[in-house]
């Protein structure tokens, strides 16, 4: 759970919020698979995908302009800025991939 705290708040509780809705949405498509709850489940995983990249651009133009600013930066400093930043891409992605494997089994479990 470090890694949220790391990946700035402000993207990472969102994200953390969408893996919760998008497994809420998997266990109702267990019980209830309606074409609904597998276009909520696709859409949902597309948004925490797209917000983790929102999270990584506006981080990296503010980080480009505080370099911009500081003229001289060590290599190490902005490896490990770039770490942090990738956390929030990386956890939409995670989100993403589960939300596509959940609707595969849901969509395996649907009845013709």
């Amino acid at each position: 759970m470090r890694f949220i705290i790391e990946g700035g708040w402000m993207f990472m509780v969102p994200l953390l919020a969408l893996l919760l809705l998008v497994i809420v949405l998997f266990i109702k498509g267990l019980k209830n698979n309606t074409e609904k709850n597998a276009a909520l489940l696709k859409s949902i995983s597309l948004f925490a995908l797209f917000f983790g990249v929102l999270g990584f651009v506006l981080g990296l133009s503010q980080a480009l302009g505080a370099i911009a600013i500081v003229n001289d930066i060590a290599p190490q400093v902005l490896a490990g800025g770039l770490k942090v930043g990738l956390l929030a891409p990386t956890f939409g992605l995670i989100i993403f991939l589960l939300g596509r494997l959940f609707d595969i089994i849901l969509l395996l479990k649907r009845e013709n």
